[in-house]
């Protein structure tokens, strides 16, 4: 018998959804960059910031050091991720480069402390909706995840290292006030970019352990609504002092201002019932965004 892979290809709404993000993207960044960090000598982290620092070395236009230090990057993203995303990220960035090189945007603001904040924060709407549509505007991601693949730190430390050294060369070529100004303004796109991958909710997960899991599953499934999986577990305690170790754990998925509705059923049908919460970063499907408690 002859082993077929199933392709699976996206339908041409989904394809025309991540082409919208990615022009999205690609507009809001250019705004934040020609719009206010531009004509200010601010920079911000990643290639980026590189760029930004090599056109106020040299006085070459940005829009050609993005296409020269994202090339590498977007071959490697080829190897490493694959064909679609690093078609994307050529796309995206070519886009960058010719929106901020052909077309003018007016300066909103010289005030250093709004140009940090707001030009963070459309740099890194524009890098937000391009990485939702597939793709990535600044090529640093791609080689922390290839790094981190061959060493031991992780993606984040990786940025991190990368970002500490654009910002200490700042320091030196830009001075420091200036240094410290663009900081901020990778905190600010830093967050942007969190708040547009991960939306305004955050959920959580609740794991909950209890003899009396049959009757708190279907308070959770029939009173507030949500869907829960059961995992079968074994209770082991001290000297192992349960006869019956089998026990049903549930978990269940809400937002984080539901938490308190879910604690306060599960207390008061086992106030001994052992639970454990942690933060959920992005959910799909489910009951969780279909079905509100009430």
């Amino acid at each position: 018998m002859i082993n077929r892979r199933k392709k699976y290809v996206l339908s041409l709404k989904q394809r025309l959804a991540k082409v919208l993000f990615v022009v999205t993207g690609v507009l809001l960044a250019a705004f934040g960059l020609k719009g206010f960090l531009v004509p200010n000598q601010f920079i911000d982290g990643g290639v980026t910031g590189i760029s930004l620092l090599a056109n106020h070395i040299t006085g070459v236009p940005v829009s050609v050091w993005l296409l020269v230090f994202n090339a590498p990057f977007i071959f490697l993203g080829l190897r490493q991720i694959g064909k679609s995303f690093a078609v994307f990220t050529l796309f995206a960035v070519v886009g960058l480069s010719t929106v901020i090189f052909l077309f003018d945007f007016p300066v909103i603001t010289h005030d250093k402390l709004l140009i940090s904040i707001f030009g963070g924060f459309f740099l890194g709407a524009g890098i937000g909706f391009a990485m939702r549509g597939g793709c990535v505007l600044d090529g640093t991601e791609i080689i922390a995840v290839y790094i981190n693949r061959k060493s031991v730190f992780s993606i984040g430390d990786i940025i991190m290292i990368i970002n500490v050294a654009i910002f200490i060369c700042a320091a030196f070529i830009l001075g420091i006030e200036s240094a410290l100004y663009s900081i901020l303004t990778y905190l600010s796109a830093s967050k942007t970019v969190d708040f547009i991958i991960q939306g305004i909710e955050e959920y959580t997960g609740v794991t909950i352990i209890s003899s009396k899991s049959k009757e708190i599953k279907e308070a959770i499934t029939t009173n507030l609504k949500r869907g829960v999986t059961v995992y079968k577990g074994e209770r082991g305690y001290g000297g192992n002092l349960y006869s019956d170790k089998e026990i049903d754990i549930i978990f269940t998925v809400v937002t984080r201002l539901e938490v308190s509705k879910v604690k306060d059923v599960v207390k008061l049908i086992d106030r001994k019932a052992f639970m454990v919460m942690n933060v959920i970063t992005e959910t799909n499907g489910g009951l969780i965004k279909r079905r509100p408690l009430h």
